[in-house]
């Protein structure tokens, strides 16, 4: 059924858009590629080309048009594919590079800004079409402009599996040295997950999951301007009646969302698929995760509190947001991207914001350690440990977690690096001076905890 406004609902959108960053962050079409896979694999590429400019062609056009009809800001375009890993698994030769410079080639022709999919599951074990593709990884991401890649290494349950750990720390080493020239531009294309969503319209973490339709239309909204205008409207009010207003609050957001979704799915003839309601920030004044959770009276983001103020947050646009629409996935919830969130940053530079505060937040937030630059000289080893780190309080807490982080060459603590645009700025962060070597090389699965035997 059409989704039905007030005029008064319709007032305050426009004043939300017009005033407090109100914005659909992306909409993302899924395709699926199982239908691609050939032996020889440039017969695979090509078909993966075709059919991708073929569904995907209006895919632009038509989401510009319904931002200029709907008054909508339509931030990004994108399209997230079945895990590539899979796709070309069935080559004789196993080109991955090939396909992500399809990929990539795709994405140009119909002018999305970013391709997800690039992809392996590997939360139990390697085939070899997923070792190849993450061998291919940082060449790809050099090489490539909008192509994404992303790694489930765990899963509740499966546990983690801690050979894919110890790789992909020297995955995300390799991908910051060959891009160093972009000040390792390329780990910001590059995800590791635990309990990685199949739906996701976000990047860098988004793929087509095997489970879902032919083709889909995602949608990713993003609010933490509006939420934080009312909270600060309401300085009056106890915690209960704070997540009231929030709950209030993403329930209009995601119906806006909703209406983008299912409009655009109608126009390009595809099913809507859900809407993510996470607070994506950017690294605009107003539009920040971080200024909501001082405007609950926190001096600075990272002190004590913080987690528990980003807990009531999450949770409360969770509420409602699945109030809004039955069809609320992905991630959905709150971001804390570093780079991404001027509040974060400025958190960071005053000394607040240190990394195993942010690793207390991502047990409660929507994902995990996201868009953290990192001193150059930072292991492999090291990097790896992060990531087990995140992947233990996703799989235990049987959630959502991820690593995005940015070793970046020839960069020391106190210095900054500039991504520009929604990737912002971010300062360079300390770590542990201790070494996780001994941990990292015993390799093997970390067993699924108990709260996985729930058949």
């Amino acid at each position: 059924m059409p989704i039905a406004f007030t005029p008064a609902e319709i007032s305050e959108t426009i004043r939300m858009i017009e005033t407090e960053n109100l914005d659909i962050r992306t909409i993302t079409m899924g395709i699926s590629l199982r239908d691609c896979a050939h032996n020889d694999v440039n017969i695979t590429a090509r078909k993966i080309y075709d059919k991708i400019t073929k569904k995907a062609e209006k895919l632009v056009n038509i989401g510009e048009d319904i931002s200029k009809e709907l008054g909508i800001p339509i931030i990004n375009k994108r399209i997230s594919v079945t895990p590539i890993s899979m796709v070309g698994e069935s080559c004789d030769d196993l080109n991955y590079f090939l396909l992500a410079e399809t990929l990539d080639k795709a994405a140009k022709e119909v002018g999305v800004n970013f391709i997800g999919g690039f992809s392996a599951l590997v939360h139990k074990g390697f085939t070899r079409g997923d070792e190849e593709l993450i061998k291919a990884i940082p060449e790809s991401l050099k090489a490539t402009e909008r192509v994404c890649s992303s790694v489930n290494i765990g899963t509740t349950k499966a546990g983690i599996n801690m050979d894919a750990v110890k790789l992909m720390g020297k995955v995300v080493k390799e991908t910051a040295e060959l891009t160093k020239d972009k000040d390792a531009l390329g780990c910001a294309k590059l995800v590791v997950f635990c309990n990685v969503p199949e739906d996701n319209p976000f990047m860098a973490g988004a793929f087509h999951g095997v489970g879902e339709p032919e083709c889909v239309i995602n949608v990713g909204v993003s609010g933490p301007g509006v939420v934080l205008n009312a909270i600060k409207n309401h300085p009056e009010l106890d915690f209960g009646g704070l997540a009231n207003i929030i709950k209030k609050t993403a329930f209009k957001i995601t119906r806006m969302g909703e209406l983008v979704g299912r409009e655009a799915g109608k126009r390009l003839g595809v099913p809507f698929g859900i809407v993510d309601l996470s607070l994506a920030p950017t690294p605009a004044i107003g539009d920040s995760v971080a200024d909501i959770l001082e405007a609950m009276g926190l001096e600075s983001v990272g002190t004590h509190g913080t987690t528990a103020a980003l807990a009531m947050l999450n949770d409360a646009v969770k509420k409602g947001g699945s109030m809004a629409s039955s069809y609320v996935g992905g991630l959905s919830g709150a971001f804390i991207p570093v780079s991404e969130d001027a509040g974060m940053i400025r958190g960071v530079e005053e000394g607040s914001l240190k990394i195993d505060k942010l690793e207390a937040m991502t047990c409660v937030c929507s994902v995990g350690l996201d868009m953290i630059a990192v001193p150059g000289e930072t292991t492999a080893e090291t990097i790896s440990a992060i990531i087990a780190d995140e992947a233990a309080i996703g799989m235990i807490n049987k959630k959502t977690t991820a690593v995005r982080i940015i070793p970046v060459p020839g960069k020391q603590v106190g210095d900054r690096v500039e991504f520009g645009g929604l990737l912002g700025s971010a300062p360079i962060m300390p770590l542990h001076p201790y070494s996780s070597a001994a941990f990292i090389k015993r390799g093997g699965r970390i067993p699924a905890p108990i709260c996985a035997l729930t058949n």
